[in-house]
């Protein structure tokens, strides 16, 4: 990225900045029907129906998540209850900052505008976003673009709202599958990949690896 100045930085927000307690909650919920031995599956492949839930036409995150989860108790012959889905819905304001995010961001913000895209609903995620500790220039939602990342229709309604395009952002997360693959798709040449142990290394597409957000600014050349 030497000498790339850009517009914005983008974010991923859930996982990158986020420490997204997903897995953390579901493993409370079903600890009285799910055993030890089977946690593991049982939350990685949660993760697995939340993202395949939206790549659909948009609907409610509520849904994504009621969806989801319903999907994965079916698949481990776990019985489902619909309080389920609310408390696993209802925890995601709750989520805080990864230990590295404030102190990281603020390094950036102070010499080039920080924009979230989030696959949120409007009314969680300024909760989430008010824990990060720094300022952000905008922060645009699933709901807004009606359109859950991957899909591209998610980051062209980012560049609408900015006025910009792909080559004038540099864009930053922890996953390849929900960002970094459709960014590179999309043209979006400067991108950072926190490496939070989410998902292996993918070189094909053409990034800058951090191990966390205390390293965006030298990625960057700040």
């Amino acid at each position: 990225m030497a000498g790339f100045r850009p517009k914005y930085i983008t974010f991923d927000c859930y996982g990158t900045l986020i420490n997204f307690a997903m897995a953390e909650v579901a493993r409370d919920l079903f600890a009285d029907r799910v055993d030890a031995v089977r946690m593991q599956k049982f939350t990685t492949d949660f993760g697995f129906y939340r993202r395949d839930e939206v790549l659909g036409d948009w609907k409610p995150y509520g849904d994504i998540i009621h969806n989801s989860l319903k999907r994965t108790c079916k698949a481990h012959g776990v019985a489902y209850r619909d309080e389920d889905g609310t408390a696993a819905y209802e925890s995601v304001p709750t989520y805080g900052p990864h230990p590295d995010v404030p102190a990281g961001l603020a390094k950036v913000a102070k010499e080039i505008p920080l924009v979230i895209l989030s696959n949120a609903s409007n009314s969680q995620i300024m909760s989430n976003v008010e824990k990060l500790g720094a300022p952000f220039h905008a922060v645009y939602t699933a709901e807004q673009a009606q359109a859950y990342k991957p899909r591209f229709k998610a980051f062209e309604y980012m560049f609408d709202m900015l006025g910009c395009g792909p080559e004038d952002v540099v864009h930053c997360s922890s996953s390849f599958r929900y960002d970094l693959m459709a960014a590179y798709d999309l043209g979006i040449k400067h991108k950072v990949w926190v490496n939070r142990g989410h998902e292996p290394a993918i070189p094909y597409y053409e990034y800058v690896e951090i191990a966390d957000i205390s390293g965006l600014a030298g990625a960057v050349g700040l």
